[in-house]
């Protein structure tokens, strides 16, 4: 009897070690184009998320995190490679253009699920993809074993609405919305609601591989418009009178329900406690446009005061962070790739200098102080540049410039620069340290096609040109 025992205990010991060593799986969920106050763990009475909400009820959630761009295709470009874009030329809203090798992330660039590979991660990207449709761009060729989703900024939600086979029937920028989805190397005939097809498939991927580490990148196109809601979640936000409003809190609905699909499976087979899960929108919401709201922050998406960088943004760890932590020191989304790939201990393989830090020690109060000193961005095309430390912020807009001061004024109401000489021109000197590293874009931007089609006459598989 006693020698069964001990050799349960032995069996005991060595699950315990397995699991204490054992890597994390890994999920970094982004919304597009979501408002700063469109979260319930932001306050929002209106528009009700509570299976986001359990994220960040489980860990962190950081009310300083900022994106490292105020647009979807540069912000994706710094998440998945740590660094700031704006060192390899990326800082616009690509075209859509399929034949074009340099139109989306330069090779130079390493990815996360490539440094990922080394570890024996199992790794998919579903959804927005919006970093190339080259075919030496898409996900299967930078680092992801799997795709399902759309590789433009955009797309239709319904089935029927998706009327071209593939990118080799476009003519137009907008055609890439129109597309049916992407499978792993084919397109499909989807049935359900894309938010609803793109959850699907997110929680098979976990079934499928719960009993090795993963990495999935979940990114959807809710709320991006355009705006289009099934009428089951229009029902369940009829208490919100402006229909576009509603339409848009809908689409969220949707996307939540697709949070919690993936938490409960997650629970179902056991492996909630070692998974990291990120949540954060890739920039801040277009309130005129989608309706959103940014709540307290000026500004909106392509801005670079506050309503433009800062989002919503939480984390769960349960193995290694306790819940319900507030950390209110500044991040950004750089710091994603190095969490990550500290995490799953592979910082050897990291090729390129990153820009983000691990945060687990900064969470956990084992490093005191902030993660970042400074933190950056600068738009060449509109003249903007912006550094803000642990509480002042600096922004230049062409002629105009602010100091405000962030721990007092979240709302950017109030420019100090007057009263503020010795910060302006610390917060300017430093800035100018970092612009010497960054290149100017190397490609054109989304409102470029005009330009864009006279010098590239064979843009598209077809031989009709872009009607604009």
């Amino acid at each position: 009897m006693r020698n069964k025992f001990f050799v349960v205990f032995i069996i005991f010991l060595i699950a315990s070690c397995s699991s204490e060593d054992s890597p994390p799986n890994i999920i970094v969920i982004i919304s597009d184009d979501q408002g700063y106050a469109d979260v319930g763990f932001h306050g929002s009475k209106e528009i009700f998320t509570p299976n986001i909400d359990r994220i960040a009820k489980n860990g962190v959630v950081f009310s300083q995190g900022y994106v490292s761009y105020a647009v979807c295709s540069p912000s994706r470009a710094g998440l998945i490679t740590g660094r700031y874009q704006n060192r390899f030329g990326y800082t616009r809203n690509i075209l859509l253009a399929p034949k074009d090798s340099l139109m989306g992330l330069p090779i130079s660039e390493q990815t996360l699920p490539e440094v990922l590979n080394n570890v024996d991660y199992k790794t998919k990207a579903i959804g927005k993809w919006h970093l190339g449709a080259h075919e030496s761009l898409v996900p299967e060729k930078r680092g992801f074993d799997e795709f399902f989703g759309f590789l433009i900024g955009g797309h239709r939600y319904f089935p029927d609405d998706l009327t071209l086979n593939d990118l080799t029937e476009a003519s137009r920028q907008m055609d890439g919305y129109i597309t049916k989805i992407y499978d792993n190397g084919k397109r499909i005939n989807t049935k359900k609601y894309l938010t609803e097809e793109l959850s699907n498939n997110a929680v098979k991927f976990i079934e499928d591989n719960s009993e090795d580490p993963f990495f999935l990148y979940l990114s959807y196109n809710a709320p991006h418009t355009p705006l289009q809601a099934t009428e089951r979640d229009l029902e369940r936000n009829d208490h919100i009178d402006v229909e576009k409003r509603r339409t848009y809190a809908a689409m969220v609905s949707s996307m939540d329900d697709g949070v919690g699909s993936i938490l409960d499976k997650l629970e179902e087979k056991n492996i909630s406690e070692n998974t990291i899960v990120i949540f954060f929108s890739d920039n801040g919401g277009v309130e005129w446009y989608n309706f959103s709201d940014n709540g307290p922050l000026r500004g909106i998406k392509g801005d670079f005061f506050e309503g433009g960088i800062r989002v919503p943004f939480a984390m769960q760890w349960p193995k290694k962070i306790r819940p319900g932590i507030n950390y209110n020191k500044p991040i950004i989304a750089l710091d994603v790739f190095a969490t990550v790939v500290s995490a799953a201990s592979a910082e050897k393989f990291i090729k390129n200098n990153i820009d983000g830090v691990n945060l687990i020690p900064y969470i956990n109060g084992d490093i005191i102080g902030s993660p970042h000193d400074y933190l950056f961005w600068k738009n060449p095309d509109k003249d903007i540049d912006v550094i803000r430390d642990n509480r002042y912020k600096y922004i230049r807009v062409k002629d105009d410039e602010y100091i405000f001061d962030l721990d007092n004024d979240i709302s950017e109401e109030n420019n100090i620069i007057s009263s503020s000489i010795p910060i302006y021109q610390k917060l300017k000197l430093k800035f100018k340290e970092w612009e010497k590293d960054m290149i100017d874009p190397v490609f054109m931007d989304l409102g470029m096609g005009k330009e864009y089609n006279k010098l590239n006459p064979d843009r598209w598989y077809k031989t009709n040109q872009e009607k604009q």
